[in-house]
């Protein structure tokens, strides 16, 4: 089984720059897109063979979150209940016979840190809701994270220290995520690797210099362990400021 998760940074933009190609060519059994920022009924396109399910934000061309699937799900859920974060299109999750998978962007900090304290708040109301869930069926959690966890997880690690995405704050809220029984399924098949990346700045030529951040993740239940075959980061793909990254699972 393929998952695959992308943040598109705008999926009419990332229709013109090859989505539509990448999504042909790998043929996931399930893809999640992040930073959709559109409304289903702004599209003119579909995806033949995908059900689709889509959670957009209240503001135009903001954030907003899409599962294609090839099978359908037995259920699929909005949002996490808790209205202050429900606004923005953040979370859907889709239950299948074997887990539930849920599809995430998290909110970024901000320059400053301006929105430092309200994503702690909402670290801790997602990770509630996730670890609820896994009481009933093991998760699978996917997206956009906003966070480098490691010094390993980017290029600049010293000059980015208490830079949103890297503070001290938001990589203890991964680490407290992951002892609550999750594996990062990159780090559990490629705990060494270095310079894989999933995000790079458009600024200073930062892709072509490969000067990115791995933000973008598959944090697994810790008794799907063993179902995981393989954890990919598609360094390769343009089309947004984020690649793609896939799970494969027996």
């Amino acid at each position: 089984m393929k998952l695959i998760s992308w943040n598109v940074n705008g999926l009419r933009a990332c229709m013109n720059k090859g989505f539509a190609d990448f999504l042909g060519a790998e043929a996931p059994d399930i893809i999640c897109l992040q930073e959709t920022k559109m409304q289903r009924e702004q599209a003119t396109f579909d995806f033949p063979g995908y059900h689709e399910y889509w959670n957009s934000a209240e503001k135009k061309g903001y954030s907003g979150t899409a599962i294609f699937s090839k099978t359908e799900p037995m259920s699929v859920t909005y949002d996490i209940g808790i209205d202050e974060h429900d606004k923005e299109g953040r979370v859907i999750t889709a239950e299948y016979p074997e887990f539930y998978l849920v599809d995430v962007y998290v909110p970024n900090s901000q320059r400053e840190l301006t929105r430092l304290e309200y994503r702690m708040q909402w670290e801790d109301d997602f990770q509630n809701y996730v670890v609820e869930l896994n009481k009933k069926k093991p998760v699978i959690i996917c997206g956009d994270m906003n966070v480098a966890h490691q010094e390993i997880d980017l290029k600049n690690y010293k000059t980015n220290h208490h830079n949103a995405g890297f503070t001290d704050e938001e990589r203890a809220k991964m680490t407290q995520f992951l002892a609550q029984g999750f594996v990062d399924s990159f780090r559990y098949f490629y705990p060494d690797k270095a310079g894989i990346y999933s995000w790079w700045s458009y600024m200073f030529k930062a892709r072509e210099k490969n000067a990115g951040w791995r933000i973008d993740y598959f944090l697994v239940a810790e008794q799907l362990t063993k179902q995981m075959q393989d954890a990919v980061i598609y360094t390769d793909v343009l089309g947004s400021d984020h690649c793609p990254v896939g799970l494969f699972l027996k």
